[in-house]
């Protein structure tokens, strides 16, 4: 699996990982990830943390940040609540990084960004705007931008389409107009000191999501959600080139799975010091920058 002298130890770090279980699969996922399942293929089938470790680590890899998920607000379904993520964490805090979740179109979202870094000790946010329903651009969120940016710590937006809802009567009212990454170009401009980190090649953005990386330097991105070999060919040579010091490793896991994920990236014409970049030196370098300490 891979190639030996990149993994020849347990270093790789997943910068976007979900829960295996109900709480997430069939609780906050809904109706709306079974129309996803449904469209590939798949079984929403539910596991232990114990074997998503194992699985992880017979992958070679030494870390996942484990992401909260709140988008209750706009899909009626109910949250990964912070606390749950907390918990994880505390119990398996050698392997996950866990990152707490607030749905913006709450009148607390910004007590509860608090709370998560102040008291849960969380280190970072993640926001899923096509199910959350909400353009980070607009200026009713500038109050939470600004609160997570004094706290220091990084957050994720999605970028993309999704296949939450796929095939379904109006995509069950989600709007991938969200997933545009030009609407986290303005949150990067307005706060140069928050690190944001844009998941997934932003398909059928991605030109706009290298260009924005590429000019902000507060912008990352990451190759989840895509299998190695059906990510764009300008994406892979961005990374290969001007942006591998940008790009960063990461699955969606349990919808993909780390073993297969890396076997297919050792196939990729990438030379060994921009995959051992890709794969671990960046996420180091991304959290040392939030004063966050992975090792």
């Amino acid at each position: 699996m891979g190639s030996p002298s990149v993994l020849e130890e347990p270093r790789a770090i997943d910068m976007h990982a979900h829960q295996p279980t109900s709480e997430f699969l069939h609780d906050a996922g809904g109706q709306m990830m079974r129309d996803a399942a449904d469209r590939f293929g798949t079984e929403l089938e539910t596991d232990t943390y114990e074997n998503m470790l194992e699985e992880y680590r017979a992958a070679g890899v030494d870390r996942a940040v484990l992401l909260g998920w709140d988008a209750e607000t706009n899909t009626g379904n109910p949250p990964v609540p912070n606390d749950y993520v907390a918990e994880v964490r505390d119990e398996y805090d050698d392997f996950f990084i866990g990152f707490g979740s607030v749905d913006p179109l709450k009148d607390d979202c910004v007590e509860e960004a608090i709370r998560c870094v102040e008291d849960l000790d969380l280190s970072g946010f993640k926001f899923q705007q096509i199910a959350q329903g909400f353009d980070p651009s607009d200026p009713e969120h500038e109050n939470l931008w600004s609160t997570i940016e004094d706290l220091g710590v990084p957050v994720v937006f999605h970028g993309g389409n999704s296949t939450l809802g796929a095939c379904s009567p109006g995509g069950r009212g989600l709007k991938i107009k969200y997933g545009n990454p030009m609407l986290i170009d303005d949150v990067a401009a307005n706060h140069p000191e928050l690190r944001i980190l844009i998941a997934h090649p932003a398909y059928p953005w991605e030109k706009e999501q290298l260009a924005i990386c590429q000019q902000k330097g507060n912008v990352y991105m990451d190759l989840s959600g895509w299998m190695p070999r059906y990510i764009d060919d300008q994406v892979l040579h961005y990374a290969k080139t001007l942006l591998s010091d940008t790009v960063m490793f990461g699955t969606d896991y349990p919808m993909l799975e780390p073993g297969p994920w890396l076997e297919q990236f050792a196939e990729l014409d990438f030379d060994e010091e921009v995959q051992r970049k890709i794969l671990w030196e960046n996420a180091h370098e991304f959290f040392a920058e939030c004063g966050i300490s992975i090792d």
